[in-house]
């Protein structure tokens, strides 16, 4: 997801693994705005990061199972993460954290085996004897169910939590949106229209430009491809999951960082991107991530709950749901 044309006043900066984009109506609150978007992505980071082990969220295993104090940071990300797999029926779940390692992705994108050029991550791919193969490599157990994100147990007054003993949490699905909603409400406080994306996940503030915020959508976040849509945001947020983004290879086949809970694997091949606006960031995301995991009837899910969105599928079709318009 790009930003197309807006107003004139942007910065950029890499963090989170991806780029944060920020665009403000008023010159004068560009400043400030980036420095409370700066300060707001580091504390996010140490917060729960999955990659760091000082991170708030990694050094909840250290609980084994007891009571952990965290900040409000964390118990604000793990509120919006819960309530999100609450709202999926589970297909979008915080415990998918061991999952992810086991498919290789146990540090930063970026230091992960690339795909080939050309070659498209798919889904759980079967052996012989008919059960998933793992994203291990050979003599690893196979891919596993999510633990539940139901075991989580959560007190956000208190800013307690309880995580079973051997669970590992992952907010993929949820905190980089709520990172942008969260940055996007505080650098409207300045007193002007804001757009924050954070790779793709994009939240709104405050009054929008004459016209609204023209957005990109596709596949690729950080480049316009031919034929790719353009739409006009006006408020609330879009937010765009795609398996094309980040894929590496593991145990001879190429993979990504979706994951259905209900098997610890890639869900089955249907959906190659989907794009959701909602009135949050992380509803908008939460949406997307699980149409990808739903599989087939996704796009009859989302316009029963009223969501515009446009899915791409592996095949090549496109369909758009729930009034979703898009520029010539």
């Amino acid at each position: 997801m790009r930003s197309v044309r807006a107003a004139p006043h942007r910065a950029a900066f890499p963090a989170l693994g991806t780029t944060a984009v920020l665009l403000v109506t008023d010159g004068d609150a560009l400043a400030e705005g980036e420095r409370l978007l700066r300060a707001g992505l580091a504390e996010v980071d140490a917060a729960y990061s999955r990659f760091r082990d000082d991170s708030e969220l990694v050094r909840l295993g250290a609980y084994e199972g007891r009571v952990a104090p965290v900040s409000a940071l964390l118990a604000g990300a793990l509120k919006a993460a819960l309530r999100a797999a609450a709202v999926t029926d589970g297909l979008v779940d915080p415990t998918v954290g061991q999952a992810m390692i086991d498919l290789g992705y146990d540090r930063d994108f970026a230091s992960l085996p690339p795909i080939d050029a050309g070659e498209t991550a798919g889904g759980a791919a079967e052996t012989a004897g008919g059960a998933a193969a793992g994203g291990a490599g050979a003599g690893a157990p196979g891919p596993r169910p999510a633990p539940g994100w139901w075991k989580v147990r959560l007190d956000a007054g208190a800013r307690q939590v309880v995580v079973p003993r051997g669970v590992r949490l992952d907010l993929g699905s949820t905190g980089k949106a709520y990172a942008a909603d969260r940055a996007a409400a505080r650098i409207a406080a300045l007193g002007c229209g804001v757009l924050v994306s954070l790779g793709g996940d994009l939240a709104t503030a405050g009054p929008a430009p004459e016209g609204g915020w023209l957005v990109g959508v596709g596949d690729d976040h950080r480049a316009a491809a031919p034929g790719d849509p353009v739409v006009t945001v006006r408020s609330g947020a879009l937010a765009t999951s795609s398996v094309t983004g980040r894929a590496w290879r593991r145990g001879g086949r190429a993979v990504h960082h979706i994951v259905d809970p209900r098997t610890g694997d890639l869900p089955a091949p249907v959906w190659r991107t989907v794009s959701v606006a909602a009135r949050t960031c992380v509803d908008a995301n939460a949406a997307a991530t699980a149409a990808i995991v739903r599989g087939e009837g996704a796009d009859a899910w989302l316009d029963g709950a009223g969501l515009p969105a446009r899915l791409v599928g592996h095949d090549g079709r496109v369909v758009t749901v729930g009034g979703w318009r898009s520029h010539a």
